[in-house]
């Protein structure tokens, strides 16, 4: 992908905080998810996070971590975005996947749109745009730019969102299959529908539906394919404006968030059983506290280590994300992406095998009533498995093509 950068920019726009850090703000994310444990509740009722915490959010800076340094941003990059996220779901795994799925996506914006485009869509500096891949709706050319309409489902972060990031099909050849259409939109052109909250897990996590009807927007903010297929092994735009970070594959970092959940709702689920072998005993003799129980023990040894190994495994990824991102564009291969984003499988189900084996079945009956720590981790953890990314492509697509990719054969 090459570009011709246009001469609009006008010079740099300095970050609310300029000298502040990447341990910094990862700090506050850890500080603000304590506070968030004793929320959960209120979040699933809701259905999203609170209008405090979002405020909370801004002023720590975290819709603006991955925003583009020349824009307001802190532009800290994956590593630390995924820290925040992390650390955010392990107080709240709602609040943790609504603000992910939220803030993620500037890292789209500054690696796929040109220069022009960026500054219009980064101009309110913070920068909260869900997006979606299943195509919906219709794009229908007009004049300079597309006619949009249609629903488009699971929009998680949409309650505080700025722009939305979707799919449609164009059929601009009767001949051929319809091309995918990705397209960004301004808050003012989407309705956010209240048709959340009713799932079995991360029921506060702000997925609801948006809606656009009869919307233009300019030629500029669609480009022809899909966010899962849009190769990088040419230039960016974004590599070009601001570095090598914005010209790594949108694929697998939308795939390495999922494990980098699943790490911080697991960790929650350990941090609830900690505190119920403190606080409670044994059913059975000899009844000592279960911090002297050795079957405790051993279940406590054996979720840590596997939510350890997951944890080790994503920050791993993320480190050969942004090695492969500092060689020459054509290292970013269809290839690379796919085998870091098995990684990302590989964490989720490490993570599932710590709650679902070890935590759930013996924090005891009672810990696991509705509304109870132990029994939102489970449905929450349980829920990620049902989105279409860990449970449809990673487990049975994306090792096929992995194949295909590495021996050169076809379909």
């Amino acid at each position: 992908m090459t570009t011709t950068l246009p001469e609009t920019f006008t010079g740099p726009v300095a970050p609310p905080e300029p000298d502040l850090t990447p341990d910094e703000i990862v700090a506050r994310a850890e500080e603000l998810a304590a506070t968030l444990v004793e929320r959960q509740a209120e979040t699933e009722r809701r259905g999203y996070y609170a209008e405090d915490t979002h405020e909370a959010f801004s002023r720590a800076g975290f819709y603006r971590i991955l925003v583009p340094r020349r824009y307001g941003g802190y532009e800290f990059g994956p590593a630390t975005f995924l820290k925040v996220a992390t650390a955010l779901a392990r107080g709240c795994p709602s609040t943790g996947w609504m603000y992910l799925f939220g803030a993620a996506h500037a890292l789209v914006v500054g690696t796929l749109f040109d220069e022009r485009t960026q500054a219009e869509l980064f101009a309110g500096g913070d920068f909260v745009c869900p997006a979606t891949v299943a195509p919906a709706g219709t794009a229908t050319r007009a004049d300079d730019g597309w006619l949009l309409d249609g629903t488009w489902n699971y929009c998680s972060g949409a309650p505080y969102a700025t722009h939305f990031i979707g799919h449609s099909l164009v059929f601009s050849d009767p001949d051929q299959p319809p091309a995918p259409l990705l397209f960004i939109a301004p808050r003012e052109k989407f309705e956010r529908l209240e048709d959340w909250g009713d799932q079995l897990g991360l029921k506060g996590s702000g997925s609801h539906s948006i809606r656009i009807e009869q919307a233009r927007i300019p030629d500029r903010h669609a480009l022809i394919g899909h966010l899962s297929q849009i190769p990088v092994t040419e230039e960016t735009p974004g590599r070009l404006l601001h570095g090598p970070e914005y010209g790594g594959g949108p694929l697998s970092f939308m795939l390495l968030e999922l494990g980098a959940l699943a790490v911080g709702i697991a960790k929650g689920g350990l941090d609830a059983y900690e505190e119920l072998m403190r606080s409670r005993t044994t059913t059975f003799f000899p009844i000592v506290a279960r911090t002297e129980d050795p079957d405790f023990q051993f279940r406590f040894g054996e979720a840590t280590g596997l939510i350890a190994a997951a944890e080790a495994a994503m920050n791993d990824a993320v480190r050969q994300w942004q090695e492969l991102c500092l060689k020459e564009a054509a290292a970013f291969t269809r290839e690379e992406e796919l085998r870091l984003a098995t990684i990302s499988r590989e964490a989720v189900r490490l993570c599932w095998r710590a709650v679902e084996g070890q935590l759930f079945p013996t924090a005891g009956s009672s810990s696991v009533r509705a509304g109870h720590r132990i029994e939102r981790v489970w449905r929450d953890l349980s829920t990620l498995h049902s989105h279409a990314g860990n449970g449809i492509f990673l487990a049975t697509h994306a090792n096929r093509e992995l194949a295909r990719a590495h021996f050169g054969t076809g379909q």
